[in-house]
C-alpha cells in the first residue's frame, strides 16, 4: 500500500498548504484592514481636533484646550491624546499647558520631518496598541490663514503634532475569532477530503499495489501471480481481465515452448522467461527452416556441405573443422569438406566417433583418438551424426583452447538442429546420385554406358577443343562372341564381358572414359593420345585380353577381340564422328581376318 500512503501524505500536505496559505492570508488581511480602520478614525480624529484648536484660538478660548482633549479620550478605544508644540509655537507661544514639548523621540522625528508616524504595539495574549502622531503644518492656503498669529512661521513649517494611541483589541479579538472559525471550518474540510479520497481511491490503489507486484513478477519470467484482493465492482472486474490474460499467457507459451521445440534439439535458453525462451526458440526454427528451404534448391551434395559450412564458420563462428562421410555398408569414409586442413587419418584407420557412435573430446582425455596423429597442438570434437542406415556424418571440430572447446560443446544442439534439417535432403541428393550412377552405369561390369556417353559427348567435345586436347577412340568387339553364348550359354558370355571390363581398366589410365556401348561392344577413349600412343595401346589391349582365362564351368576359353581406332581432331573435329570412323575400323578389322588392330583411313568410307 505504498501508492495509497503516498497519495494521502501529498493530499494531507497540500490541503494542509492550502490551508496555512488560507490562514496566513486571513490573518494578514484582518490585520491590514483593522490597521487600516484604526488609522482612518486616527486621521478624522486628528482633523477634528486641528480645526477645533483652530477654532479656540480664533474665538479666544485656546485655554479650554487641555479640557477638550480630556474629553476626547473618553470616547472608545481611545487612550491618550497629547499635543507637541514646534519650535516657531514655543518661541513665540511658549510650552504651553503641562508641558506641551516633544514627549519622546517619535514627535521629535514627526516635528522635524513633519511627516506622520505610525507604531503598533502587537501582543498576543496583552493588550496592543496604535500609535499616530500628525503633524500641523503652517499655510496660508484655506479659509485659515496660520501666518496672521504665528507671524514668525514661514510657508510647510511644523508648527506642531498631536499624538493619539488608541487600543486595538477589538480588532484583534475579532480577527482572532474569525481565523479561529475559519481554521476549524478548514481543518473539517480536510478531514472529509482526505476521508472521501481515502475511501474513494483506495480500492484503485490497491488494484494498483497488486498489479504493481504481478508485473514486477512477469517481468522476471514468472506469469505464475495473480491479482488478489480487489475490492470494487471496477477493481474486481480489471482484476478478472488482468488474471484472465495472464492464465492465458502462461497456458499459451508453455504450449508454444513445448510444442516448438519438439522440431529442435535440447534447448539451450538460460532464461528464466519463457517469453523470452519462445521468441530464442522461434528464431532459432526460423534460421533452420530458411537453411532448410535453401538447400532444398541445391543441385548437389558439394553444395549442401558448403552451405552447411558457411552455418558453422559464420553462424556459430567455427573457425576449424571438416566433414566425413561414412558409408556403413560398405565400411569406407570419404572426405567431404575441408576448413582449413586435415588433422585425421580417418580414411585410412577409421573414425573412432563413428564406429562408437559417441562424441570424442580430446580435453576429457589427451590422444583418445589414434586417427588423429597431427593433433598435437590443436584440440579436436568430433561428432557423429546418423544420416540414414546406410550413411554418416562426422563433424570434426578442432581448438586450440580448452574454453573454445567447451563453447563449441555447448553449441552442439544448434549443430544438431541444422544437420538434422539437412538429413532429408542429403539422404534425396544421395538417392538421386546413386540413381543418376545407376543410369549412366553398366550394372554388369560396372563400366559407363552408352546413355553416359550421349549425355557427356558434347561436354568433352567441348573441353577437347577449348584445351586444344587430342583423344585416341578405340572401338572394342569380341571376337565370336555369338558362339560363346550359344556353346556355353550367356553365363559364361557374361563373364567374357567381365573379362573385356577388366582388362580395358587394367591397361587405361583415371584419365581415360572407359564404356560399355552396347552387347560386346566396348569405347575407350583415351585422354592426350597421338597416334603412335592409340595404337601401340589398342595392341596392348589384345594381347592382354587373348591371354585372359574365361571361367566356362569346369574350363576355361580363352578368346581373341578386334580393335578399331581413330583420332581426334585428326580424323574429324567431332569425337561423335571418330566413334563412327573407329566403328567402321572395327568393322575392316572383323571383316578382314579379327584378331587385330584397324586405324581408320579416309578410303574406308568409299567402302
Amino acid at each position: 500500500m505504498q501508492t495509497k500512503n503516498k497519495i494521502i501524505f501529498l493530499v494531507i500536505f497540500i490541503t494542509f498548504s492550502m490551508f496555512v496559505l488560507l490562514i496566513a492570508n486571513l490573518i494578514y488581511n484582518f490585520r491590514d484592514y483593522g490597521v487600516k480602520n484604526i488609522d482612518a478614525k486616527a486621521q478624522a480624529l486628528a482633523k477634528t481636533i486641528e480645526h477645533s484648536l483652530t477654532s479656540q484660538m480664533v474665538t479666544g478660548v485656546i485655554e479650554n484646550r487641555e479640557l477638550f482633549l480630556s474629553q476626547l479620550e473618553d470616547l472608545p478605544n481611545i487612550d491618550k491624546i497629547w499635543l507637541s508644540r514646534g519650535k516657531d509655537v514655543v518661541d513665540m507661544f511658549g510650552i504651553g499647558f503641562n508641558n506641551e514639548i516633544a514627549r519622546d523621540a517619535v514627535d521629535n522625528e514627526v516635528l522635524q520631518t513633519g511627516q506622520t508616524k505610525r507604531v503598533i504595539t502587537e501582543n498576543i495574549f496583552s493588550k496592543s496598541h496604535y500609535r499616530i502622531t500628525i503633524p500641523y503644518i503652517a499655510t496660508s492656503q484655506g479659509k485659515i490663514d496660520c501666518m496672521k498669529c504665528h507671524t514668525n512661521a514661514k510657508e510647510g513649517d511644523t508648527l506642531g503634532a498631536i499624538t493619539i494611541t488608541m487600543s486595538i483589541d477589538d480588532s484583534k479579538e475579532v480577527g482572532i475569532t474569525t481565523v479561529t472559525h475559519t481554521a476549524v471550518i478548514a481543518l473539517i474540510l480536510m478531514l472529509i477530503i482526505v476521508f472521501l479520497i481515502n475511501f474513494l481511491i483506495s480500492p484503485f490503489l490497491s488494484l494498483f499495489d497488486e498489479i504493481k507486484k504481478v508485473m514486477n513478477k512477469a517481468q522476471s519470467g514468472d506469469y505464475s501471480y495473480r491479482v488478489e484482493n480487489a475490492q470494487g465492482k471496477e477493481a474486481k472486474d480489471v482484476a478478472s481481465w488482468i488474471n484472465g490474460l495472464l492464465e492465458k499467457l502462461e497456458i499459451t507459451l508453455d504450449a508454444i515452448d513445448s510444442k516448438i521445440s519438439i522440431f529442435l534439439s535440447d534447448n539451450l535458453s538460460e532464461e528464466k522467461d519463457h517469453l523470452i525462451n519462445v521468441k530464442n526458440t522461434v528464431d532459432r526454427l526460423s534460421d533452420v527452416y530458411r537453411f532448410r528451404k535453401t538447400i532444398e534448391y541445391d543441385e548437389s551434395l558439394e553444395e549442401i556441405y558448403l552451405r552447411l559450412a558457411h552455418v558453422l564458420k559464420d553462424k556459430l563462428n567455427i573457425k576449424n573443422f571438416n566433414f566425413f562421410e561414412s558409408d556403413t555398408v560398405n565400411n569406407k569414409i570419404e572426405v567431404v569438406y575441408t576448413q582449413k586442413q586435415m588433422y585425421c587419418n580417418i580414411v585410412e584407420t577409421g573414425c573412432r566417433a563413428d564406429r562408437t557412435n559417441t562424441i570424442i573430446d580430446s580435453t576429457q582425455f589427451k590422444n583418445v583418438c589414434s586417427s588423429c596423429d597431427k593433433c598435437d597442438d590443436v584440440n579436436y570434437f568430433c561428432i557423429p551424426y546418423s544420416i540414414s542406415n546406410e550413411l554418416d556424418l562426422i563433424v570434426s571440430i578442432y581448438t586450440d583452447s580448452v574454453k573454445e572447446t567447451q563453447r563449441i560443446r555447448e553449441i552442439i544442439p544448434y549443430i544438431q538442429d541444422y544437420i538434422d534439417s539437412a538429413k532429408t535432403v542429403i539422404v534425396s541428393k544421395k538417392l538421386m546420385n546413386i540413381l543418376e550412377l545407376n543410369a549412366r552405369t553398366d550394372p554388369l561390369t560396372g563400366l559407363f554406358n552408352r546413355k553416359y556417353l550421349e549425355d557427356s559427348i558434347s561436354k568433352i567435345t567441348a573441353q577437347a577443343t577449348r584445351a586444344d586436347i587430342k583423344f585416341g577412340v578405340l572401338m572394342v568387339d569380341i571376337d565370336h562372341f555369338k558362339l560363346v553364348n550359344d556353346t556355353y550359354g550367356h553365363d559364361i558370355g557374361d563373364n567374357a564381358i567381365k573379362i573385356v571390363a577388366e582388362t580395358l581398366e587394367e591397361n587405361t589410365r583415371e584419365s581415360d572414359i572407359v564404356i560399355r556401348f552396347g552387347g560386346e561392344e566396348f569405347i575407350v577413349l583415351l585422354y592426350n593420345c597421338d597416334e603412335k600412343s592409340v595404337e601401340s595401346l589398342a595392341l596392348k589391349i589384345k594381347e592382354a585380353f587373348a591371354l585372359k582365362k574365361i571361367p566356362a564351368g569346369t574350363t576355361t576359353i580363352s578368346k581373341t577381340m578386334s580393335v578399331g581406332t581413330s583420332l581426334y581432331p585428326k580424323d574429324s573435329s567431332n569425337i561423335r564422328d571418330c566413334i563412327k570412323y573407329a566403328d567402321l575400323a572395327l568393322y575392316e578389322a572383323k571383316e578382314t581376318g579379327r584378331n587385330k588392330v584397324v586405324a581408320f583411313k579416309p578410303e574406308l568410307l568409299k567402302q
